[in-house]
This record gives C-alpha cells, sequence and structure tokens, in this order.
C-alpha cells in the first residue's frame, strides 16, 4: 500500500490521525505502518455509533443435552461411528492458543507454562498426550492446527519444534497466526501503541476459523479430506480431543455442531450455558443470566440452565465455510488498552479508556442449525487454568491431573 492508498483509506473512515508522526518514521518503520493500515478491517469501527444494538439477546429457552446415561448406553456405537470418521481422515483439531500466561506469573505463552512438580509437564504436553490417546485408538494420525498470536507465534513454534512436538508427528502440525483488529477510544479513533504503529488486540475465539481460512490452511483441510474440526481452547488440561465417542455422538443425531458440557457445581458458577435463543442453538454468558434463568427449572424439575460450555466443539466444516461467507456478528468490549497521549509518550492506563472489537465462538454456535450439547465427567474432562491459585488455578488443575492418575 503506498502512501496516498493509506490516505485515502483512512479518510473514508474518519482515522486520518494515525499518521501524526509518520515523517519521524524510518523507511523500514513506515512501510510496516502502511502494510498494516492495508490490512486492518476498519469497516467493524462504525460498530461504535449503535454498541448498544449489538448485544440484544433474543428470546432464551432451554436445550436439552445429552446426558451421561444416555451417552454411556450408546457408547460403543458412538465410538465406533467416531472411530470411523477419524481413520477416514474426516476429523481435525483446532488448538487456540493465542493466549500469553500472565495472569500465572509468566511472560511465556500459556501451553509453555509447566504444571509438573517433580518433573516437567507443560500445559501443550498434556494436550497432546490427551490426543495421542485417540491417535494410538484410531492407529492414524489427526491434522492439528494450531493458532496463536503476534505476541507468541516465534515462541509457541520455537518450542514445540525443540520439544519435537512431545513425540506428535510434524507433518500434521500446521500453525496459523490470529488476526488482530483495531483498539480505539470511545469515539471510536483509533489508539497508536508507537509512532508506527496501531494498538490492535485479537479478533476474539471466535475468529478462529476466518484466520484459519485467511493463512491459506484450508487447502490442507479440502486436501486431507476433512470434514469436522474440533476446535479447543488452551487451558483445559484434562480436555479430550478428537473424542471418538463424541464425534460419533454428533454424526448419528445429524447435528452439526457438538458441544461439550458439563453440569455446573452452582447456579452463579462462571461459565456459559448452552440453550436456544430465538429457537436457534446458542450460549448465555455467566454475567447475562438473569436471576429468572438461572432458577428456572424444566418438566423433570432439574435446573433447565445446568450445563455449562467447555470450549470444546466439533464443528461441520461446511456449515463453517457458510459461516466465514457472511458476516459474522461484533462485539464491543471495554479494555484498558496501552497507547500514545496527546504529546506521544506512551501510558499504560489503569482504568478501561477504549474498546476492543471480537468475535465470539457463542456467536458461530448461534448461526448453526442443530447443535449436540454432549455431556461430559467434570472431574476427568475440565480442569482449567486461569489463574495460579484458587479456583479453575494451577492449583486445582495439578489436584484434578493426579485425580486422573497423571504424575507430576
Amino acid at each position: 500500500m503506498t502512501l496516498e492508498q493509506a490516505k485515502e483509506k483512512l479518510a473514508k473512515y474518519g482515522q486520518e490521525h494515525v499518521l501524526k508522526y509518520y515523517e519521524e518514521l524510518s523507511e523500514t518503520e513506515k512501510q510496516t505502518l502502511l502494510d498494516q493500515i492495508e490490512a486492518t478491517d476498519m469497516s467493524i469501527l462504525e460498530a461504535c455509533k449503535h454498541k448498544g444494538d449489538l448485544a440484544k439477546k433474543g428470546v432464551i429457552t432451554p436445550l436439552a443435552a445429552m446426558q451421561l446415561n444416555e451417552i454411556e448406553a450408546n457408547r460403543d456405537s458412538f465410538t465406533e461411528t467416531g472411530l470411523a470418521a477419524i481413520r477416514a481422515g474426516k476429523v481435525g483439531a483446532v488448538l487456540l492458543a493465542g493466549g500469553m500466561g500472565t495472569r500465572l506469573g509468566s511472560d511465556d505463552p500459556k501451553g509453555m507454562y509447566n504444571v509438573g512438580l517433580t518433573r516437567e509437564l507443560y500445559i501443550f504436553e498434556c494436550l497432546i498426550n490427551n490426543l495421542m490417546d485417540v491417535v494410538r485408538q484410531a492407529d492414524t494420525w489427526i491434522h492439528l492446527f494450531v493458532m496463536t498470536s503476534d505476541k507468541n507465534h516465534e515462541s509457541t513454534t520455537r518450542f514445540l519444534q525443540e520439544k519435537k512436538f512431545f513425540g506428535y508427528q510434524p507433518e500434521y502440525v500446521h500453525f496459523f497466526k490470529q488476526e488482530m483488529a483495531a483498539a480505539t477510544n470511545y469515539e471510536g479513533k483509533i489508539y497508536l501503541e508507537e509512532k508506527g504503529k496501531l494498538s490492535t488486540s485479537p479478533n476474539g475465539n471466535g475468529g478462529w476459523f476466518v484466520s484459519m481460512k485467511n493463512s491459506g490452511l484450508l487447502d490442507v483441510v479440502h486436501r486431507a479430506g476433512i470434514e469436522w474440526l474440533n476446535v479447543f481452547a488452551v487451558d483445559n488440561v484434562l480436555q479430550r480431543i478428537a473424542d471418538p465417542c463424541f464425534v460419533g455422538a454428533t454424526i448419528q443425531k445429524e447435528c452439526v455442531v457438538g458441544a461439550k458440557v458439563v453440569r455446573k457445581n452452582a447456579p452463579d458458577e462462571k461459565v456459559g450455558v448452552i440453550c436456544l435463543e430465538d429457537g436457534r442453538p446458542s450460549i448465555v454468558e455467566y454475567y447475562e443470566l438473569t436471576d429468572e434463568l438461572m432458577n428456572a427449572r424444566d418438566e423433570n424439575g432439574d435446573p433447565a440452565y445446568y450445563f455449562g460450555v467447555i470450549l470444546n466443539y466439533l464443528f461441520k466444516v461446511s456449515d463453517l465455510e457458510k459461516l466465514a461467507a457472511g458476516n459474522m456478528p461484533l462485539h464491543i468490549v471495554e479494555k484498558k488498552i496501552p497507547c500514545l497521549d496527546e504529546q506521544g509518550d506512551p501510558i499504560k492506563p489503569e482504568e478501561p479508556n477504549g474498546y476492543k472489537f471480537e468475535n465470539l465462538v457463542l456467536d458461530m454456535i448461534h448461526q448453526m442449525d442443530s447443535c449436540l450439547p454432549f455431556e461430559v465427567v467434570r472431574n476427568k474432562e475440565f480442569a482449567p487454568i486461569k489463574n495460579k491459585t484458587g479456583v479453575d488455578s494451577v492449583e486445582s488443575a495439578r489436584a484434578l491431573l493426579q485425580e486422573n492418575g497423571v504424575v507430576l
């Protein structure tokens, strides 16, 4: 992109101020800034003007989950169907690993955190070990797509290469970077992080498929004949990935997405709950749950919104491609955004000072025609690591790993 083209694009969206320090930059810095301007989707900035309309929910009603007793009764059949799909190369896995271990007291990517006590045992290693269980069961390798971010791409790829992918076949591991979205002040003006750099943040956990598509990895998906992608978060060290029973149940029930869920441990637990919204599958985040929804009961007298999602979903690729051809709903989140002040000095605000723009995976669910909520045993498949100590922490995950026979 030339300077004139950049000026034209910026004028269209009222963002001319980002070139304020252009003449102070080196030739390399100038080109980097122009490239960033070219790559940034500025059409989303208009959303600031009607922010209040974006978060409106439709009519929420319960969506019944497939519970443990039904799963056990059909386990052999579901597993056989799932293994057949895996052996035919129809199932791939997508690891969302763009985050850093900051809240764990680490400057490294979260997946590099060592949860071992008497030996090294990294979060990445736990997840790959879990996937290897299925590789051995099916006697075939599964393509693993790893989403990184601008902040951790180099360190993540270097770490996994140094560790020889913890025994995983390297040609079945593919990396791609999560795309970034501009961060703005409350008037929708893009902040500068440096004189030659726009302030940006990752485009949310719902941006994974578009980021994967734009990186060219759908060529691998099509070439390998992958029809299903199991997307999962980096921070749950117990989750089962490409789980044949889960895959088979989703296929047999003819759903286009499956969602692993656990029974909530309290009505106000901080997990999103699976539901219907205006008759379509959806997720209500914990902070959106009203007292009425929290205390609602189904026809059996059980809590109606009882099953929390754990960010482990199985999507049908053909439906993801239809989704990517349209527009994903946008979420505008108030955040503390490091930026330059009026004098061009860097500041780290202590209070929120603007907006970040995100797509969320819950919206991907809502745009699908059908969803199978699939219950898993909490203590066997849900050990999230959000904090260093306390609830959903390194401590609690270690205890659950040991409970499941993992030597730390």
